[in-house]
């Protein structure tokens, strides 16, 4: 039996100080979304039967295109931030390792492209 205190069993092992950090940044961009969606959804409702040129209307006003990229990038990160926790306690070793790789990748792309999609539509219109 080693004769280790329980200081030096326990060295290196757990959260390492940034557990606290990741869960507030999870409920602030929670608490964003909140905000965000009402104002992302209703003109996004009100213009759902509208044509295209309508929408393109809608979505060229910089209130609108700024809106909708800030919920676009808020819930990508909020997502990231969830399936970071849930690979993180049920996946281990190289698994971990690609899957995080993979759903910092896949988020990465479908920020951009919700990003472009707004600008573009922003830009031309």
């Amino acid at each position: 039996m080693p004769f280790k205190t329980d200081h030096s069993r326990v060295h290196g092992l757990g959260a390492a100080k940034t557990g606290t950090t990741h869960f507030w940044e999870q409920r602030l961009s929670a608490i964003a979304l909140v905000v965000l969606t009402p104002l992302f959804i209703f003109p996004f409702a009100y213009n759902l039967g509208s044509g295209y040129e309508e929408v393109r209307a809608a979505y060229s006003h910089p209130v609108n295109a700024i809106i909708a990229i800030a919920f676009i990038l808020t819930a990508i990160l909020h997502l990231f931030q969830g399936l970071q926790v849930v690979i993180e306690d049920y996946a281990h070793g190289r698994t971990e390792l690609v899957l995080m790789i993979t759903i910092r990748l896949l988020c990465s792309l479908f920020a951009l492209t919700g990003v472009f999609a707004i600008l573009k539509i922003a830009f031309t219109a």
